[in-house]
């Protein structure tokens, strides 16, 4: 079996894709079948000058997928002959929304070929969740979370404790998170996360000469929602205005009441509250950027058409490391770039 593990020292493909590659391959063609014994982890590891560590790797997915199977004191075996040669990964996000879309299809194009991946909705609700866990636990060589809850008031909740014990479940070898980094998850694993206060409050500040020509700042903030947004979101806010003595106000939505005040940036989290926003402006005698500033939470290829300044995560990079860290077998803590992106409209 030795012999026909074939390995490309100028490959592209991670080592321990290639010895995954290489054995499926092997036992696909039937070169090796049912019960013939595989090299050891450390006779493998000699012979291509690999670390364990990448070998181990290698064999955990195999097991996991029931291709091989170790018999204590006497070797590692084949235990199956149907086989799929790829991850399997399953990517979980709270909403189909834009944004989220964008980290899902970043980590499709960096992953290439070398994954099958499922997408699921929970819908940040607590029961859906849980339910899909359950359904697929043990399915997938990659659970890949972005974990965003509301609670029964319809306000923010990163984990619940029923979460969090289902999470500290999954292998910590299997487990992504993305996003939210409030939360108590044991050992080492691959997560790329938001720092929602201070991103706010440092992309206000990159903002600030612009920001300086208004007299007033309102942050339309729902608190309650179907969708629910992490309250320290309000916090950096609060901490912008505070710290450069700002006039500002907070809202909850843009209201069929709602009148535009002269001299005032707004700053939109959901669509719909810029729209309305926008479309009261076009109705209106103030010029944009320079009577009335908007600025709009979470960048979209239609916002840069429109010329919408934003503050946003950069959610292709998102995915790209979370990606480069499954297929460089990385368990890193990575915090996602945040901008302020100057448009006509602030």
């Amino acid at each position: 079996m030795l012999d026909l593990i074939k390995l490309d020292a100028n490959s592209m493909v991670p080592k321990y894709m290639q010895i995954i590659d290489s054995i499926i391959f092997n036992i696909s063609n039937g070169n090796a079948k049912k019960g013939d014994q595989i090299p050891s982890i450390n006779k493998l590891s000699q012979e291509f000058y690999l670390s364990r560590d990448t070998v181990e790797r290698a064999y955990k997915i195999l097991k996991k997928r029931k291709v091989i199977v170790s018999v204590h004191g006497k070797g590692t075996y084949i235990a199956k002959t149907k086989l799929e040669s790829k991850l399997n990964v399953l990517f979980f996000v709270n909403k189909l929304s834009p944004y989220k879309m964008m980290v899902y299809n970043s980590f499709l194009k960096e992953m290439g070929d070398t994954c099958h991946v499922d997408l699921h909705s929970y819908h940040c609700d607590e029961t859906l969740f849980l339910e899909l866990m359950k359904k697929y636990k043990n399915d997938y060589d990659y659970y890949v979370i972005v974990p965003h809850f509301r609670t029964e008031n319809l306000s923010y909740t990163s984990f619940t404790s029923k979460v969090r014990e289902v999470i500290n479940e999954i292998p910590k070898d299997s487990l992504v998170l993305l996003d939210s980094n409030s939360y108590q998850i044991e050992g080492d694993f691959i997560e790329v996360f938001q720092d929602f206060e201070n991103d706010i409050f440092t992309a206000l500040k990159k903002g600030k000469e612009k920001i300086d020509k208004y007299d007033k700042l309102t942050l339309v903030y729902p608190k309650a929602s179907f969708y629910p947004y992490p309250r320290e979101i309000l916090n950096g806010f609060r901490k912008y205005c505070a710290n450069y003595n700002f006039n500002f106000e907070v809202l909850e939505e843009v209201s069929n009441d709602f009148v535009l005040e002269k001299k005032n940036l707004y700053i939109t989290i959901e669509d719909d509250d810029l729209v309305r926003i926008m479309h009261q402006i076009k109705e209106s005698n103030f010029k944009l950027g320079k009577d009335v500033g908007v600025i709009s939470y979470n960048d979209t290829p239609l916002k840069q058409i429109l010329g919408i300044t934003v503050i946003s995560t950069d959610f292709d990079d998102m995915g790209i490391q979370a990606a480069k860290m499954i297929t460089e077998n990385k368990k890193e803590k990575a915090k996602a770039p945040f901008y302020f992106i100057d448009r006509e409209s602030a």
